[in-house]
Order: C-alpha cells, then sequence, then structure tokens
C-alpha cells in the first residue's frame, strides 16, 4: 500500500514538472525557432525557409527600436545594482548577526517593498524626481527603483547564511591572534564567497529583465525591455524573436558563469579543508 502510494506521488510530481517545464520552456523554444526564419518570413508558423538572416539584421541599422543601446544601458545598470546588492547585503547580514535597538523595524521596512506593486514604486519614485526638479533617469531614478528590488532578496539571502555560520571559525580565528579584518578577509569572506556570487547573480538578472520598476522611472533612454516591449507594437519581422533568442542566450551564459564560478570556490574551500 505505501508503495503503491509512493508511486501514486512520483507520478503526479512528474506530471507537474512536466506541465512546468512545458508551460516555461515551450513559448521560448517557439521563439528561438521563429527567429530562425526565412528572409521572407513572417511572425508566425509556419517557418518560410531557414536562415540566420535576422540574426545579422540585429547589427543593421532598424527603423525601430535601438538594440545595441538599450542593452549597454541594461548592462551598465545591471552591473551597478549586482555590486550595491552585494555590499549592502553583506553589510546588513553582518549588522544584523547581533540585535540592536530597531532592528525588527529595519528588517521589514526593507522586506516591505516586495509587496508593494512594481507599478506604484516605480510611479512614486518617478514622481518624487519630477517634483524634485530631477529628471528620471535609467542611471538614478532607474537604479533606486531596482535596489527596491533586489536588496530584499539579498538580504534575506545572507541572513540564511549567517543563519548557518558557525561562529567556532571565527573564535579559532581569535585565538590563533588574528584580528577581526583578517578574521573577516582570510575566514569568513571565503566560506561565503558562493553565496556572495550567488546574490550578485541574483542582483544582476533581477535588474536585467526588470519591467515595471523601470516603466516610469527610465527617463528617456530606454533600457532592454523597455525597448523590447516598445517593438512588439512596431516591428513586423522576425528581428524581434532574434533578439529575445539572443537575450536569453546571454542570459543563460551568465548564470552557467556564475555556477561555475561558484563550484570553482567550492573545490577550491573543500581542498584547504
Amino acid at each position: 500500500m505505501n508503495r503503491e502510494k509512493r508511486s501514486l506521488e512520483f507520478y503526479v510530481l512528474a506530471a507537474f514538472f512536466g506541465l512546468f517545464v512545458l508551460f516555461l520552456y515551450g513559448p521560448l523554444s517557439a521563439i528561438v525557432i521563429l527567429s530562425f526564419q526565412g528572409p521572407d518570413g513572417g511572425l508566425t508558423f509556419p517557418l518560410n525557409g531557414v536562415s540566420t538572416h535576422w540574426f545579422f539584421n540585429l547589427f543593421e541599422k532598424q527603423a525601430v527600436g535601438d538594440f545595441g543601446a538599450s542593452f549597454q544601458r541594461s548592462f551598465i545598470l545591471g552591473l551597478m545594482v549586482m555590486v550595491v546588492t552585494v555590499v549592502v547585503s553583506l553589510m546588513a547580514g553582518l549588522a544584523f548577526r547581533r540585535r540592536f535597538r530597531g532592528s525588527s523595524v529595519l528588517f521589514y521596512a526593507t522586506v516591505a517593498s516586495l509587496v508593494v506593486p512594481s507599478i506604484i514604486i516605480s510611479l512614486g519614485i518617478g514622481v518624487v524626481f519630477q517634483q524634485g526638479g530631477i529628471r528620471p533617469a535609467w542611471y538614478s531614478s532607474a537604479f533606486g527603483a531596482h535596489l527596491t528590488w533586489t536588496l530584499p532578496f539579498g538580504v534575506l539571502i545572507m541572513f540564511a547564511v549567517f543563519n548557518r555560520f558557525s561562529p567556532a571559525y571565527e573564535e579559532a580565528a581569535r585565538d590563533l591572534g588574528a584580528t577581526s579584518w583578517q578574521t573577516f578577509r582570510h575566514v569568513v569572506l571565503p566560506m561565503i564567497a558562493p553565496s556572495l556570487i550567488g546574490v550578485g547573480l541574483f542582483g544582476f538578472t533581477l535588474s536585467y529583465d526588470e519591467f515595471a520598476r523601470t516603466l516610469m522611472t527610465s527617463g528617456t533612454y530606454n533600457t532592454l525591455p523597455l525597448e523590447i516591449y516598445g517593438m512588439t507594437t512596431n516591428v513586423t519581422t522576425p528581428v524581434l524573436y532574434a533578439l529575445g533568442t539572443v537575450t536569453t542566450l546571454f542570459s543563460f551564459t551568465i548564470i552557467l558563469v556564475a555556477l561555475g564560478i561558484m563550484t570553482m570556490l567550492g573545490r577550491r574551500q573543500a581542498k584547504t579543508r
């Protein structure tokens, strides 16, 4: 009876996972396939020939859309958000290892932005900048809007990391005469480095593809998600699909590089033990 029950649970979970994968990657696979339409192909099936014409078309001057500049803005903005998210999340994780007055209020104020609709935060930041006589821009107002999205996740991750971190390593280092900075530099930091890379990856990817919190805060120049959204109402060729395929491959490449670095650091740490 128990074996039949476990078998049923396995099949139910397998079916659910299969539907999840189909729902997640089905539309993506359609975009990838349609990006290889022939030169005379359209936006829908069936394929009118197979070629890489639209990928080369990405590098030509477009009547609508500025791929290169919007990608550059999203990439730089993602790096800015990544660096600040890692630094602030690490500092918050270290600070909250000990309770202090107002820590609960500060924590809930930090994570409160996760439950506020993104478009409301975007609208509010945009209005504040305009009322203050400051023009909204992707490197200022949008940068702050993205941090309201990435910092809570980074802080929560670092809280989980330090909750599992044993202070015995630090005590041993101090017993051997290490200063606080030496203990952090040579003991704590190497041990939490993979987690910091994960926080950085999280911050970059959340910023790179963020739409709602950028909509009212990017100012005159679009980031890549806004540029793609604008193109959906104007572009009538598979070049849009080619752009989606390229940006998706870029995202997967970033993830694979980060995972590779984390694996390398984990193996190096295991060798030193």
